[in-house]
């Protein structure tokens, strides 16, 4: 109970914060929106092409991953806050207060996780006007999907960003790690109207199988083989993602 009290204080703090200034969340939203409005009409004339004849609405392609994305970009560069935190020595004071650093990492990412799925309900309002047409049970899945994945990366960010303890080294590291994440995803466009090579190349990424598995999850196949194998790649990167955060926080806020 301490600990849960502990991480609801951080929280609070947290969120009052980005209350204060939200234009990173805006910012955050912004690019999703500029993909919806200005890239998703272009997807209309070839649904049965990208959909492999499973949808007859290019948006039911096309959210699942924007979505997605919006929740592995929103939480991969929040490590930056962190980093500002440390310089004005918020980092510093936290180490010398009895609280659970397991309390200093969750409160934080859980503020990160109620502001992605924040974004993502706004996101899918939008869509709902172009023609977005999607299951009750499909879509409040994949948001806990979203909040699943905004945890993972949320976690690992500030991890990197305790380590680094510099924007210098964290955006190139970042930038490094997010173009090839993006493109072998099929966030924007489903892998299989690729090339067999490209294809190939693209299992290795486990977001590829999340997307796959959130585009199931909005044509309402819940039980399908590509909605479980995306839930348990997204539980498996969380686990992953909150056990390297807890064991950074630890090692670097003692």
């Amino acid at each position: 109970m301490t600990v849960l009290r502990e991480t609801w204080i951080v929280f609070h703090r947290a969120m009052r914060l980005s209350l204060r200034n939200p234009m990173w969340s805006i910012l955050m939203l912004s690019q999703p929106l500029m993909y919806l409005f200005l890239f998703g009409p272009l997807l209309k004339p070839i649904t049965a092409q990208i959909s492999q004849g499973h949808a007859t609405n290019a948006y039911q392609v096309f959210i699942p991953g924007l979505i997605v994305q919006l929740g592995m970009f929103g939480a991969m560069f929040v490590g930056f806050g962190l980093i500002a935190e440390y310089r004005a020595g918020v980092i510093e004071a936290d180490r010398v207060t009895p609280a659970s650093r397991i309390a200093l990492m969750a409160g934080r990412v859980l503020r990160d996780v109620v502001v992605l799925v924040v974004q993502s309900v706004l996101l899918l309002l939008a869509a709902l006007p172009l023609g977005l047409r999607a299951p009750w049970g499909g879509v409040l899945l994949s948001l806990v999907i979203v909040a699943l994945l905004g945890a993972t990366f949320a976690s690992l960010s500030y991890s990197v960003a305790l380590i680094t303890k510099s924007e210098d080294a964290l955006a190139p590291l970042l930038n490094g790690i997010a173009m090839p994440l993006l493109l072998l995803s099929g966030i924007l466009l489903p892998m299989q109207i690729g090339p067999k090579w490209l294809q190939h190349l693209s299992d290795i990424s486990p977001l590829k199988h999340v997307v796959n598995g959130v585009r199931a999850l909005f044509r309402g196949d819940i039980s399908s083989s590509a909605s479980l194998w995306g839930l348990f790649w997204v539980v498996l990167l969380t686990v992953i993602g909150l056990t390297v955060g807890a064991r950074t926080f630890r090692k670097e806020s003692a």
